[in-house]
């Protein structure tokens, strides 16, 4: 350890030669230690039980972890074992659909996993730089001053700055991984909090400000433990020891109470809804064989009861619109206009152009209104890469894979909502419903404003796993945010009901075929997210990392002479 000779402040990003090495010789087990809690994160997430508490221990270890780092090298390389870690054990599933029902051979499907996670990481290694350069570089010994720091104590030592910095450079990685190349922000941290402590800040500022909050918490519990390891000093009282304690417990307080507000209203009278599940297996799902099993099964089950609103699972009649069978689609139009029943259905829409030949083919639900004769359709918006739209460059990779429609039309951003007596509902089918800014959107731009949430999809492509559960945990962030409820109607599962405030009502068992009978009471108005959508937590973030870039540790001292009467880089 340096003597008090060897004292000094250096500014923000940069290093005196020996702290440069040192950020360079950071021992291969640091991070795999990084990798393991990314691991570990993955036991956060759904279906583990309040898996929010979890996942604040596993950020307060990473988040202590990353202060070990000592440049925006090794901040990076953490932030990214972390990622790579959390995700290639919570998106293992994409495995099962490349392999299993994409015949893709095995070891290109689990490199093309291994690969997806190692882009998926940067965005955390991404967060960590960001952090590293405005967090501040300051190192502080007992007295308060600067100086180097012994090595089994944070070199980054937590600060205000730090903290604050830590959850703006977290949330806007995950915004970032959200939204760059379509996006996919399966696994942001804040959807591990729906029945956690941070819940309520979703209706604020989305699944993302609750990751925010969770960056705070996690690093301002680091700041406290730091704290009071290095005991009292000169400079430090008693009271701020404690108050990064104090700040944190204010935040997860404030988020439970959140979670109590109702920020929308009951609207309309309650509708009763049937949601099928038809549980028709994957690989047969497109053959003659499972297109009759299937219009014939959810001929059965749509027109053996009546009820406000029937839904089918996405493309649960695995064909064309247009081609729907006459006595099929008779038997439906009877039956809604006897039962007083309005009917969604999944299907492939397609566009005809003047020669009567099909152009844009669409991922689309049509919904059948009693005694109208005009069809509803909506058509999916955000497309799954690989799977209904080949990325430029990508046909090869689609070309190892045998999913059919791989290349289709996308629908407008915002349509209009479809009317079950006087219920306007927004719909949306398959991930679309991980996106919480379009859902948003909608209900803010929709001429009649959604007060029921309905999605339609079709996860058998992913087996028995994990992603089963962790869907259903990301539909429950919408109604948390929208302040509305949701319907899912699924073909091997989870087909459920979701309460306005995020919780489950009533599901199915998956790999099951049935219907899940349920009365639903939509609602209206907007909760703050609604308003605002991601616009809040990214403002706030970028105004707090230039805070923290301007001023923290560090930033004082460049340019000042040394003891020796050096100035420093």
């Amino acid at each position: 350890m340096a003597d008090s000779s060897s004292r000094f402040t250096f500014r923000r990003g940069s290093q005196p030669a020996s702290a440069a090495g040192a950020a360079q010789s950071l021992p291969f087990w640091h991070y795999l230690v990084a990798a393991v809690l990314g691991a570990a994160n993955t036991l956060s997430f759904a279906p583990t039980p309040h898996g929010g508490w979890v996942e604040l221990v596993i950020f307060t270890l990473f988040f202590a972890w990353l202060t070990r780092t000592n440049g925006w090298r090794g901040a990076a390389l953490t932030g990214w074992a972390f990622g790579f870690g959390n995700f290639v054990t919570g998106v293992w599933w994409l495995y099962v659909s490349m392999h299993d029902f994409g015949g893709m051979a095995a070891p290109l499907a689990a490199a093309a996993v291994v690969l997806f996670s190692m882009y998926l990481a940067i965005y955390p290694a991404l967060s960590g730089v960001v952090w590293s350069l405005c967090a501040g570089r300051a190192r502080y010994d007992d007295n308060g001053s600067s100086a180097a720091v012994a090595a089994d104590e944070p070199r980054l030592v937590p600060t205000w700055h730090g903290a604050f910095a830590f959850a703006s450079a977290w949330a806007l990685g995950e915004w970032l991984r959200g939204l760059v190349f379509t996006g996919f922000p399966w696994l942001a941290s804040g959807y591990a909090q729906v029945d956690g402590p941070l819940a309520g800040f979703g209706a604020v500022a989305g699944v993302y400000g609750v990751g925010w909050a969770l960056g705070l918490v996690a690093a301002l519990l680091v700041q406290g433990f730091y704290s009071f390891k290095r005991g009292a000093t000169a400079k430090s009282s008693k009271g701020s020891r404690y108050a990064p304690f104090i700040v944190a417990a204010v935040v997860l307080v404030s988020g439970m109470l959140l979670s109590l507000v109702e920020w929308t209203i009951p609207a309309n009278a309650p509708l009763t809804v049937r949601l099928l599940q038809g549980n028709v297996k994957q690989d047969m799902k497109f053959e003659q064989a499972g297109v009759d099993q299937s219009l014939a099964l959810y001929r059965k089950l749509i027109t053996e009861k009546p009820a406000d609103l029937i839904v089918t699972p996405e493309t649960a009649l695995p064909i064309l619109a247009v081609q729907v069978p006459p006595d099929l689609a008779l038997a439906l139009r009877n039956f809604s206009d006897s039962t007083n029943s309005s009917i969604l259905f999944g299907a492939i829409g397609v566009t005809l152009n003047a020669e009567g030949r099909a152009t844009d083919y669409t991922n689309s639900l049509f919904g059948i209104t009693p005694n109208q004769r005009d069809v509803y359709r909506y058509d999916k918006h955000h497309l799954v890469p690989f799977g209904e739209f080949v990325p430029t460059g990508f046909h090869w990779f689609v070309a190892l894979m045998g999913i059919p429609l791989g290349d289709l039309g996308r629908g407008p951003p915002v349509q209009k909502s479809f009317f079950v007596h006087n219920q306007p509902i927004a719909l949306d089918i398959c991930y679309e419903d991980i996106f919480g800014e379009e859902i948003a959107r909608t209900i803010r731009e929709q001429e009649a404003p959604a007060g029921i949430l309905v999605n339609s999809t079709n996860l058998a492509w992913f087996g028995d796993t994990i992603a089963l559960d962790q869907h259903l945990q990301m539909a429950r962030m919408r109604s948390i945010e929208t302040g509305r409820p949701m319907l899912r109607s699924t073909n091997t599962g989870t087909t459920a009901v979701i309460a306005a405030n995020g919780a489950v009502v009533a599901r199915l068992p998956v790999y099951t075929v049935g219907t899940l009978d349920a009365t639903v009471q939509g609602t209206s108005g907007r909760t703050p997210y609604v308003t605002s959508g991601n616009m809040t937590v990214i403002v706030v973030s970028l105004l707090l990392l230039a805070f923290a870039f301007a001023f923290a540790p560090g930033k004082n001292g460049r340019n000042k002479p040394d003891n020796n009467g050096r100035k420093e880089p």
